[in-house]
């Protein structure tokens, strides 16, 4: 395999991406990737090369976001208690964008798991057609069809017109 260097190099773009479309969390996209090349460097030995560098770090990389959701859930959640508040939008105006960017979530929530994915990995992880393809171990054309498909369903509401 090549050197650990290069591979951190080449391939750490791509699996940061993947983990913020995961995590939607920088801090913690950067942690879990850092997280994902030491495993990766300590389990070397164990890649057999029966699937690209990128979709194995990814695969590594998942299960680390996997571990931190068990252990969070563990956890019980310590809020801040005086955060102060930022000058923003109106209520009313803050209630309108909460509630359209739910209703799109809920919608790509209730796309099949393949086309939620490609969702989340473009539209919050901001991976190329490429990146996705190679995550997903498929072509770049099937990554773009995809998110293509994915589209057109939610604007239909979710709703899929060739079923």
């Amino acid at each position: 395999m090549e050197d650990m260097r290069e591979v951190y190099q080449r391939h750490a773009q791509t699996v940061y991406k993947f983990l913020l479309a995961k995590t939607r969390d920088e801090h913690l996209a950067e942690e879990l990737t850092q997280e994902t090349f030491y495993q990766a460097v300590k389990s070397v030995d164990r890649f057999d090369g029966s699937c690209k560098v990128s979709v194995w770090l990814c695969q590594i990389a998942k299960h680390l976001w996997f571990q931190h959701l068990r252990k969070q859930k563990r956890e019980a959640p310590v809020l801040p208690e005086d955060l102060p508040e930022a000058p923003g939008p109106s209520a009313e105006e803050s209630v309108l964008e909460r509630e359209g960017r739910m209703d799109l979530l809920k919608l790509v929530h209730n796309l099949p798991e393949t086309q939620k994915e490609v969702v989340y990995l473009r539209a919050f992880g901001g991976l190329s057609f490429r990146e996705i393809g190679d995550v997903c171990g498929k072509t770049e054309t099937w990554a773009r069809v995809t998110f293509y498909r994915s589209k057109e369903k939610l604007r239909n509401g979710g709703v899929n017109n060739e079923e």
